[in-house]
């Protein structure tokens, strides 16, 4: 019976300490998205929702906040605020060179590129009683440009520096997040908004059924200096027939949406997230139907200007991808 105790009293205290450990070992991570109509918040909460489906094995627990987009993620991170975010190709390439919005904080060399994600349009809305139907028509009319850290002004505000503008060009520069630009618009309160995004989107179906809207084309000589002088650009096509009251194709340009971390975030971390998504990459790509067509090794390249995480090139070799 005493030997029965013993043996009994040394299990249940190999138990607590397997259980404790684990507890221990348990980790809670936060992925930076964007606006709540936006893909950036689907492509966070669909990273999480597989990362969380193994949580039991690997001890991670993954949530994905809406937050205020491209810059405000990669600021964060560098704050160790965040531990990973999504981030437009421009900003990362940015960030990591210590330019545009980043140029006073100085070049962010511990930032990580994970993988890519879906290619971004810049696509500008407008209310088809505007007279808006090319992008120089904005001029002198009410724009949404984005709220501060967005890459939606980041852009706009690159595209307006090679045509030599600045905000006073407009009637009205308003600062709305992309999840109140669609209502603005259909309320009247602007002529035009702007938005960096995959397609389709909710937020400009929003727009195109709830108030007659149409998508402008954004070309032009500006467009093409742009797309030749910085290699994160590139000419896209919004399909016609995609939103109400556009049939035809629109020309503009755009980016790739990527997915970053830092090195202050493990190794064991990262390459836990990318295994969850690539593991289950079906899975993962009918979660938004922006992600239909994605390769998984056109993802560890397009778009990636920071070196990749040690966590994410451990997963790419297993596999065989490098």
């Amino acid at each position: 019976m005493k030997k029965i105790a013993i043996t009994t009293l040394a299990a249940t205290a190999l138990l607590f300490g397997v259980n404790g450990a684990t507890a221990a070992e348990e980790k809670y991570v936060t992925i930076g998205t964007g606006g709540q109509t936006g893909v950036y918040y689907v492509v966070g909460q669909s990273i999480c929702k597989l990362v969380n489906r193994g949580e039991k094995e690997h001890g991670i627990k993954c949530t994905a906040p809406s937050t205020g987009g491209s810059v405000a993620n990669l600021n964060a991170i560098r704050a160790g605020e965040q531990d990973m975010g999504v981030a437009q190709s421009d900003q990362q390439y940015k960030a990591l060179n210590g330019q545009g919005d980043f140029e006073a904080a100085g070049p962010f060399k511990e930032l990580r590129a994970v993988f890519s994600v879906h290619p971004e349009s810049f696509t500008v809305v407008a209310r088809k009683d505007s007279g808006i139907k090319t992008f120089d028509d904005l001029k002198g009319k009410r724009v949404n440009i984005g709220n501060p850290g967005s890459g939606q002004r980041a852009t706009i505000e690159a595209l307006m520096k090679e045509k030599g503008w600045d905000t006073s060009v407009f009637k009205l520069a308003s600062e709305l997040k992309a999840a109140e630009q669609a209502q603005a618009l259909c309320d009247n309160k602007i002529d035009a908004m702007v938005y960096v995004v995959g397609h389709p989107n909710g937020s400009i179906q929003e727009a195109a059924s709830s108030c007659e809207s149409i998508v402008v084309p954004v070309d032009g000589p500006a467009v093409d200096k742009l797309v030749e002088q910085f290699p994160y650009y590139a000419t896209s096509v919004i399909p016609g027939g995609m939103y109400q009251g556009t049939d035809k194709d629109t020309p503009t340009f755009g980016v790739m949406a990527t997915f970053v971390s830092s090195t202050k975030t493990p190794d064991g971390t990262i390459y836990e997230v990318v295994k969850a998504v690539f593991d289950n990459f079906d899975r993962f790509k009918k979660l938004h139907p922006a992600f239909a067509n994605l390769d998984p090794k056109r993802m560890m390249k397009a778009g990636l200007s920071a070196p990749l995480h040690d966590g994410a090139v451990k997963y790419y070799k297993e596999k065989g991808w490098m």
